[in-house]
């Protein structure tokens, strides 16, 4: 790497933990340079606006989820062992996260859910990408002969997400000290009504 992609994935790393704190509309380019040590202009020229520094931001933490979370489970055999590892990756990403205050694509989705722009649209087309992997996972597993032909895999995915969703709200927000068996109960269960039955 060069001295200014060091500076740069530096200031994103940076970007990254204030983020998972404080949300993306509280991250600025003026407290980002107080935090580095930096000038404002300085930081400026490695992105040119606070919305593209916050696409930076979303992207690394896109990549750092496809890191701990989707690749681990696409090394799976194909079928039902990698649906249950992506949901059992996805547990652990939010119960020992690397990032402070938890996933900023999370809080993000929430922070613009009522905000059009440039930044609604690729939080939209990462949770869009997140959910045709689940929905290709579990089509495999249809495939592979591990879940029922007749399965709803829209359904079948949208309800597992939900319930990775719930899991952290449970887990970070609530401090329920039954979310982590809850979650996998519901994981499983979800999987059990869809298995084909001998």
């Amino acid at each position: 790497m060069s001295k200014g992609e060091r500076t740069r994935a530096a200031i994103l790393d940076q970007a990254l933990a204030m983020t998972s704190t404080d949300g993306l509309t509280g991250l600025t380019i003026g407290t980002l340079a107080d935090r580095l040590g930096m000038s404002k202009s300085g930081l400026f020229a490695h992105f040119g606006s606070k919305e593209l520094l916050q696409a930076a931001v979303l992207e690394r933490a896109a990549d750092l989820f496809a890191d701990t979370v989707v690749r681990p489970a696409l090394a799976q055999p194909r079928g039902l062992p990698r649906v249950l590892a992506l949901f059992e990756n996805w547990i652990a990403w939010t119960m020992d996260p690397v990032l402070p205050g938890g996933c900023p694509i999370q809080a993000a989705s929430i922070e613009f859910d009522d905000r059009p722009g440039p930044i609604q649209d690729l939080i939209v087309k990462q949770q869009e990408d997140m959910r045709r992997v689940v929905i290709g996972a579990t089509r495999r597993a249809v495939e592979e002969g591990h879940l029922r032909t007749d399965l709803d895999v829209e359904q079948f995915a949208f309800e597992g997400i939900s319930l990775c969703y719930g899991f952290t709200q449970s887990y970070r927000l609530l401090k329920n000290p039954k979310a982590e068996v809850w979650a996998r109960t519901a994981v499983h269960g979800l999987v059990d009504r869809g298995r084909v039955r001998g």
